[in-house]
């Protein structure tokens, strides 16, 4: 496998991370907009906000949690979620990080004549 090849095998992994598979998903970015505005809750303070069921909730914070995204904790007999900041931002720069790093290799700027570009 040359060089080239690698770069576009890592940038796909990159592309397809659970990470960003979760955040893809306009339900949880929703979930992600209550957990940001009105901050830590639970499944049913969530559910308030939004028109999907608790259990489809769940499901959704689930995947937010197994991606890093949020965490939750046990606070009596409920869950309580929040968005886990640090983390985020870790992720979102070792994805940045590890892109710039392979971006050139696979997929490198192209000079395309004006005339040549589609228009929309």
């Amino acid at each position: 496998m040359n060089a080239r090849d690698r770069a576009a095998s890592k940038m796909i992994e990159i592309l397809d991370s659970p990470f960003l598979r979760a955040l893809a998903e306009p339900a949880r970015l929703e979930v992600l907009r209550v957990l940001i505005a009105h901050g830590p809750a639970d499944i049913g303070a969530i559910a308030e906000r939004l028109p999907q069921d608790r259990s489809v909730i769940s499901r959704h914070l689930k995947v937010l949690e197994d991606a890093s995204i949020v965490r939750g904790h046990r606070d009596g007999r409920h869950r309580i979620y929040a968005l886990d900041g640090g983390t985020l931002v870790g992720t979102l720069e070792r994805i940045l990080a590890e892109t710039r790093a392979v971006a050139d290799v696979c997929c490198p700027p192209i000079d395309v004549p004006a005339s040549r570009l589609r228009k929309r």
